[in-house]
This record gives C-alpha cells, structure tokens and sequence, in this order.
C-alpha cells in the first residue's frame, strides 16, 4: 500500500530498516514540543513510536501552524526521511517532508496526572492507549499465543464448547441465568464436561473461551467475565496432569521472558523472578499445607478452604508456583475422583502462584465410575436430566481421565506483577461495573 506521495505505508517497528529512505507513517501524537523553527512529534501507531521532526523551511507556513495547533491524541499521516540519532527515543527520527492531519482531537482526558481507578475504568477505551496498558495486553496476547503452542504441538485438539449450558460446573450459586426460548440456560462456568466428551473421542483435546462466574466478589483476583484454557487427557491420572501443569506453566513464563522482555521493562517487572519459573515446581498435600499454615500462626483447621491469605501465605514460600494437592472432597467439585486409599479427599491439584497471586490452576482426576457420579449428582441436588448426556460418558468405555483449567486472567496478573486483574484484559467485567 502506498501514500499519495508515493513513500511506503510501514509499521514504526519496521523503522530501523528504512534508514535512508523516505517513507509514510500513520499514527496518532503521543506528545509534542516546540522549538522555535522545529517542531517534534512523538508519533505512535501501535508497533511503536518514532519521533518526527518538522523543520519549518521544510514545510508550507500553513502546514508549520497546522502541526502547531496538534493535540495529544490526534490522528496523523507524516512522510519523512528516516535516519539513526542515538539522542531519539528508540535510535531513529523522522525529518518530515509532509503531514496530513485527519483529525485534530479534542482535549485529552487523560493526563500525566495521577488519576483515581474509578475515573480509568470509566475511560477505559482511552486508557487502553497508554504505553502501560498496552504493554500489559501485548504480554496477554503472548501467553494466548504460548498457550495455544503448547497444546497444538503436543498433539491436543482444539474443540470449542458451549457458551450456553443447560447445567451448572462449578456451583449453582455463581451462575448467570437467562432465558433460551421456552427453557432456562446459563453462562458456562467452564468447558471440562464437554471436555471429557472430546477426550474421549480425541484421546487429548482442549478447549479456550470465556467462562461466566457470578460470584459477588470484590477482591483483586475475581472477574465476572474472564478466559480459560482446559486440556483434558483420556487415561490420565492425576499424576500425569499434574506434570502437565508443571511444564505447561514454565514453558509459558519463558516465552513471555524471550518474546516479551521489552514490555516487562515497560511496566517494570523482575524479570528475575520469572526466570526461576522452571521445573521441578515443589508439591504439598493438603495436610502437609495445613501444617505449613498453622506454623505460620493461621487459624485453619483439617476440612476448611483456603482464601485468599492462605493461599497467598502458601506461596510466598516459594520462589515458583507450588502445587497442592488432595483437598477433601468435600471442598471439592462432584466430579472429582476420591483417593482409593483415602476417600475423604480428592485426587485433585491447584497451582499456586508465587508472590501472593494465588491459585492459578485448578483441576484434577474425574470420577469415571457411572454409579458413583450419580450418586455425587444427587447429594449436590443437581438436575439428573440436565447431566444425562454427561452419566452416558461413563456407559461407553469409560476410562481414568484427567483435565484443569487456567485463568488467563490470574497469570497475566503475576506474569506482569499486576495488584488487580482489572487490567488484565481490555474490559474488565467487575462486580459493579459493565462500563464501557
């Protein structure tokens, strides 16, 4: 694509390759300063930002007092030879030849004054524009990227399950309800059941969407709306997953460290501490974490769920993210396979992250006897006729079987060293707010 003035369209991450040569951009102006006869341009497109210097007998008188009058987030067209400057931001400039201006924008809301939260969010859709936020959702966009990498490559089939369930997952109590046609249907909480489905007809597939949890929580890790990928595996026991887990979530924290260095600078973030991401990730029972706790001076006791303090006292004892495993049943989803040698708890894993995020995985070993997970249907008064299809699984060559599920969310939060998850993703869909 070319420019009226014939120079070639480029991406400013192309720019160093273009020294010598005249070339167009398109962009919008991050910032602007004056001096006397030149006129800089801080100029961003996306890819990056370059400076373009507009020298005054270059350029038309009109055109010098049009650039003038640009504003903070004005829409730009600049041609220009690009050349090396050590003294520029980013190595390279711009002397400009010509700038189209599109749009001269109004006065910018947001400022290089500090801002509240409420005031951001409310102007979320402008403050996606800032080099934090945008660093933040490029190293999303690379953990998305790896995740997807990981599974594909390792022979797992991506199959997409419902947004529409006609049953709860996770817990009646945090579902979204709405009407389909004549019938009641709910936002998915999760896509394992109909994992289990395609695994058994894939051997190992994964699905990744949006899940849907209604919980009336306002603390820093929960959203109402946010993604999760979930491999599950035929004939997987919960050893199998839990080695899964290990290697999925160390080959992901390293790509961010290769592919992503640039935007963890950005937001300032210990490179250090994620380069520990590696394996062996320690591994506690729920008993032997139990123990750790009560050393600690915490009030809990054998059959209580860990919150937010335990679980971030848990990982704060590590420099990698420790796995917990074997939690009573009862704390546990009706799904979950009982130890055979110890029923009472689950052969079930979460995966803490270090520095206080908290569990980032969770997932384990499914029941794969028919009678038995009828049987936990009907103590969790669940609608039979609902889980119908999801009972049929356990008539026809059933086998052990095992999965988890990721909050996207939640690792970009550690990833990035992030206090909220609110800016894990582009709009957050939070307890009290739908806006924008």
């Amino acid at each position: 694509m070319k420019s009226t003035a014939a120079a070639p369209v480029v991406y400013i991450e192309e720019i160093a390759s273009r020294v010598g040569q005249e070339v167009t951009v398109r962009g919008w102006i991050y910032n602007k300063r004056s001096s006397g006869k030149l006129q800089f341009l801080m100029v961003r497109d996306g890819t990056g930002t370059l400076q373009v210097v507009v020298f005054q007998k270059n350029v038309s008188a009109p055109l010098f007092q049009a650039v003038d009058r640009l504003t903070q987030e004005s829409s730009v067209v600049v041609t220009g030879r690009v050349r090396a400057d050590e003294r520029a931001p980013g190595g390279y400039e711009m002397d400009a030849s010509d700038v189209q201006i599109l749009q001269v924008a109004e006065p910018y809301p947001i400022t290089p004054k500090d801002h509240g939260v409420p005031f951001l969010m409310e102007h979320r859709h402008l403050w996606l524009r800032s080099s934090r936020q945008r660093a933040i959702l490029r190293i999303r966009h690379e953990i998305i990227k790896a995740c997807r990498d990981f599974y594909d490559s390792r022979g797992f089939t991506l199959v997409d399950t419902p947004i529409f369930t006609p049953a709860a997952c996770e817990g009646t109590t945090t579902l979204f309800e709405t009407r389909y046609f004549d019938d009641t249907a709910y936002l998915t909480q999760s896509g394992q059941l109909y994992n289990e489905a395609t695994a058994a007809a894939f051997g190992k597939s994964y699905c990744f969407g949006p899940t849907f949890r209604a919980e009336k929580s306002k603390t820093r890790r929960h959203l109402m709306e946010f993604w999760m990928v979930e491999p599950e595996v035929s004939y997987a026991e919960l050893d199998d997953i839990m080695a899964l887990a290990e290697e999925f979530i160390s080959e992901i924290v390293q790509k961010v460290v290769v592919g992503r260095r640039t935007e963890l600078a950005t937001i300032e973030r210990d490179v250090g501490r994620l380069e520990n991401v590696r394996p062996p990730f320690p591994r506690l029972s729920y008993d032997e974490a139990i123990r750790l706790l009560q050393e600690k001076g915490l009030p809990i006791q054998w059959g209580d769920d860990f919150g937010g303090d335990e679980e971030t006292q848990l990982s704060q004892q590590f420099d990698r993210p420790v796995m917990v495993h074997r939690y009573p049943s009862k704390l546990k989803a009706f799904y979950m396979q009982p130890d055979p040698q110890r029923p009472e708890v689950a052969l079930c894993v979460d995966v803490l992250a270090p520095e206080g995020y908290g569990e980032i995985i969770g997932g384990g070993e499914r029941i794969h006897g028919h009678d038995l997970l009828l049987n936990r249907i009907q103590e969790h008064k669940l609608p039979a006729e609902a889980f119908r299809w999801y009972l049929d699984l356990r008539k026809y060559g059933s086998v052990p079987h095992s999965g988890f599920g990721m909050g996207i969310e939640r690792v970009v939060a550690w990833i990035c060293g992030l206090e909220h998850v609110r800016e894990t993703i582009a709009f957050p869909r939070m307890l009290y707010r739908i806006y924008p």
